[in-house]
């Protein structure tokens, strides 16, 4: 696992993980394109992220609104999945670490997803911690979702968890902080740490992100709001997760405006 996280974070910190949104997938309710056509639009974003030069890139079904519990997942949106990162992984060099996410909380299937398509890492929500999220009530995940992982021989796929997630109410943990959450799902094997702001596009508070970090020994990211106006209060974490910075009009449901990703790499790398 250690070889596989070094992997994933091969600059020392502030590695840039794109997010592709993947288009509406089949039986979804915005869904209106072919899977084909589906595969065409997620591997041209991929392919404009290799050339603005970022870290890595995060597979992501952001456009299935409104989101099904884990549960009610379907075999189409699996199965979808795999074949959009099957495409992605194949475009990609070997090199660039690929994750994944299934929403919502799709985590085990998220899991088979990226043992059967050599993607490195997913990004879990509920790892430690009941919480209330927009989909409804949801559990922590952490032990079974760890035995899921060893029972299918996907040691290798690395976990990363939100902490206090987006899109959330955490009233029933409101005497658990922040950092204690972040321990906890350090104690319970987690193999990074998501910081996130209260919605997609919404920063993360830089006094978080820092405890957060001083407080773990595994890899903390910034999962939301980076932008190049803002990125310079999060500098020595290990990496951000971007999506809507990297559209046109920082809209996550636009297009990607790879003038905007060079600005924020060459920012970046520069400063």
């Amino acid at each position: 696992m250690m070889n596989t996280i070094q992997n994933i974070f091969k600059a020392k910190l502030n590695n840039v993980f794109g997010m592709i949104h993947v288009k509406p997938l089949p039986g979804t309710p915005l869904h209106d394109r072919s899977i084909k056509q589906i595969v065409y639009t997620s591997c041209k974003e991929a392919e404009i992220y290799m050339k603005c030069g970022v870290d890595g890139i995060i597979v992501e079904n952001m456009h299935d609104i409104p989101y099904m519990p884990a549960k009610e997942i379907g075999p189409e949106i699996v199965s979808s999945m795999t074949r959009i990162c099957t495409a992605v992984r194949q475009l990609v060099p070997e090199h660039v670490p690929c994750g994944l996410q299934i929403l919502a909380a799709a985590n085990e299937e998220a899991i088979a997803v990226a043992h059967a398509t050599d993607f490195q890492f997913i990004r879990a929500e509920g790892f430690v911690f009941g919480h209330v999220a927009d989909e409804g009530y949801m559990d922590a995940c952490a032990g079974k979702l760890l035995r899921y992982r060893k029972s299918i021989g996907a040691q290798e796929v690395c976990i990363f968890t939100d902490v206090k997630k987006k899109h959330s109410s955490h009233a029933i943990t409101q005497d658990v902080s922040l950092i204690e959450t972040a321990k906890a799902a350090e104690f319970f094997l987690s193999d990074g740490i998501i910081v996130t702001g209260t919605a997609t596009g919404q920063p993360a508070k830089p006094y978080d992100v820092t405890e957060v970090k001083n407080s773990v020994d595994v890899p903390v990211l910034v999962g939301s709001g980076v932008t190049i106006n803002n990125v310079h209060e999060y500098r020595g974490v290990d990496g951000f997760i971007i999506g809507s910075h990297f559209k046109k009009h920082g809209m996550w449901q636009n297009e990607l405006d790879d003038t905007v990703i060079l600005e924020f790499m060459n920012c970046l790398r520069n400063d």
